[in-house]
């Protein structure tokens, strides 16, 4: 009798092992993803839905928020690990300054799947038509919607105000209401509205030259995490790349972010084959770098380029296979 009580024990205690063992083989990743729902950031979701994520062991907790300059907070103080597609000005910025972050990944080259609008029955036909008086909008201070207006002032002499709107929705609200004249947004919100009269597209972010070949969003962690949990990036960026391939391969992601974005498969194709490409959203290295840099020092973001000793720190992307 002591016997099997000390065999069954054995088993038990056997059994409790392999359930902790089972449980702590998958890692969970914070990821602040900033203007959730664009085609260009899903990739976590969408992923994740997948099973993606979970072949390669983790499992991702997403919360949106209202665009860069809150996302930044969240991954610098630790709230969240790491965002995806965060305007690449405000993170050199913020990394100028001190902040413990990592680049670890581009999210989107050039500018052109964010756009600018005005309601149908607006007198502002083309940018040049705006003066002092204009509105224009942009999501949140150091976003890349921010750093194209800025570019709208400064590169094509557009006379307008630059106005915070906030997420697409709270955009599109303040221009129907006539709160602002020129809203922002990117595919594949708005189209319904463009397509049903409502709105006017008046310009895009590709309407800067100099943004054209520039990677104006990245990935980003906060750098505790990757020294600290660097296998668990690894795998992040692996299976984020495997999610991308799935992504431009297969008709299924596009059927699954319409459902979750609540609009016509039609349209979610549209943002996939004409407004957020694959090419536009490889992921494995930043385009003209330097560009980025001087003019984020035109723009007031950098008091400087950075140097190749701090570009060497920032930026960690792991290389293809």
């Amino acid at each position: 009798m002591r016997n099997r009580r000390w065999l069954l024990s054995l088993l038990l205690a056997g059994s409790m092992l392999l359930a902790g063992s089972g449980a702590s083989a998958e890692d969970t990743l914070k990821v602040a993803i900033g203007q959730l729902g664009l085609w260009a950031v899903d990739a976590p979701r969408l992923g994740q839905r997948a099973g993606i994520f979970k072949k390669h062991g983790l499992v991702l907790d997403i919360f949106g928020t209202s665009g860069g300059g809150e996302t930044l907070q969240a991954v610098i103080s630790g709230s969240a690990d790491l965002t995806v597609g965060i305007g690449t000005a405000a993170v050199l910025r913020a990394y100028s300054k001190g902040a413990p972050i990592r680049v670890i990944g581009a999210n989107f080259t050039g500018a052109g799947d964010l756009y600018w609008y005005v309601r149908a029955d607006s007198a502002i036909k083309r940018l040049t038509d705006a003066n002092d008086k204009t509105s224009i909008g942009y999501s949140a201070s150091g976003s890349s919607s921010h750093n194209v207006v800025l570019a709208f002032l400064q590169e094509l002499g557009v006379k307008a105000t630059p106005t915070a709107t906030g997420t697409q929705p709270a955009t599109l609200t303040q221009v129907m209401s006539g709160q602002i004249d020129i809203g922002w947004s990117a595919p594949p919100f708005g189209l319904k509205e463009l397509a049903q009269g409502k709105i006017r597209i008046i310009a895009n972010g590709n309407d800067v030259p100099s943004l054209r070949s520039q990677t104006v969003r990245v990935d980003m962690v906060n750098a505790d995490v990757l020294n600290g949990r660097r296998d668990a990036l690894l795998r992040f960026v692996r299976a984020y790349r495997e999610t991308l391939d799935w992504m431009f391969s297969s008709p299924d992601p596009v059927k699954i972010y319409a459902e979750e974005a609540n609009v016509p498969v039609e349209l979610a194709a549209t943002t996939r084959d004409k407004f957020q490409t694959k090419e536009a959203m490889r992921n494995d290295r930043l385009s003209d770098l330097d560009a980025v840099m001087a003019q984020a020092v035109r723009l007031k973001f950098l008091d400087k380029p950075l140097s190749k000793e701090q570009l060497a720190e920032l930026i960690q992307i792991p290389p293809p296979p």
